[in-house]
């Protein structure tokens, strides 16, 4: 009779259904998705521009689910596993489709074998940052880095050649298949490896800085309405100049946790 009680009113849990909070944060996720779905779909039908939007368009919508469900404490694990299939797709397989279809579509033999190398290198960076959330808290050191280059940073990395194409056609060594190869095997060994990597997702700005930030802001805002793609390339070339610079402040900063420790 006891369980008996305890199935009803599980299943009347079930009746109730799921509060809009936790499912807010897995709308956005699927909008990621279907973004990075999308951006395959384009780059079957050549239309790079379109493709790479998306990629984009995915990555911001990634960079939203996650404050979503901080904002509405609706972080589920459920959340979790579905933000991780939506990063594989928008991240992994949807730059490695354009590359192919853009360049390494012409290197024979080899060229596919890139794309699947950076595919299954996105699968597991997702797969071991999935075991880290599991596992003991990171040191302190760690809390403003990430191990490796994050997924939509890898993707920017992979599909910088065709951002700088955009604006810059004359320049045929971007669309060298040899050189975007060597590229996407480089931002491969980035991802999967545990070089540290600069995250703001714990900085805090003084007040100090509101305006300036502001200010800051508005002029971004205004290069990407005027001159979007050298923006976006400007950006991403500078994201690959902070990754030595990370290694440098995290080696300060380990060293300085280890003197602590010490004393």
């Amino acid at each position: 009779m006891e369980k008996l009680q305890k199935h009803l009113k599980q299943q009347h849990q079930k009746l109730k259904g799921l509060p809009f909070r936790k499912i807010a944060p897995n709308i956005v996720t699927m909008l990621a998705l279907c973004a990075g779905v999308t951006s395959i779909r384009y780059s079957v039908q050549a239309e790079w521009v379109k493709a790479v939007i998306c990629i984009f368009l995915a990555a911001f919508f990634d960079g939203l689910d996650g404050r979503v469900a901080r904002m509405l404490k609706g972080s589920t694990k459920f959340g979790a596993e579905l933000d991780s299939l939506s990063d594989f797709v928008s991240f992994g397989v949807a730059p490695a489709i354009l590359m192919y279809q853009w360049t390494l579509f012409d290197l024979p033999r080899f060229g596919w074998f890139f794309c699947l190398m950076f595919a299954c290198g996105m699968a597991m960076r997702l797969a071991r940052f999935n075991t880290m959330l599991d596992g003991e808290e990171p040191p302190e050191y760690w809390h403003h880095f990430f191990v490796g280059v994050p997924a939509p940073a890898a993707a920017a990395l992979g599909i910088m050649p065709v951002l700088l194409s955009f604006d810059n056609p004359e320049l045929l060594w971007l669309k060298d298949n040899t050189y975007c190869a060597i590229l996407m095997a480089v931002v491969t060994f980035l991802m999967v490896s545990r070089i540290p990597t600069i995250s703001t997702k714990k900085w805090r700005v003084p007040d100090y800085m509101f305006i300036p930030l502001m200010i800051i802001v508005i002029f971004f805002v205004s290069l990407m309405i005027t001159n979007p793609w050298l923006t976006l390339g400007t950006m991403v070339a500078l994201y690959a100049l902070s990754i030595p610079v990370g290694v440098v402040v995290f080696l300060k900063f380990r060293r300085e946790y280890q003197e602590r420790a010490k004393a």
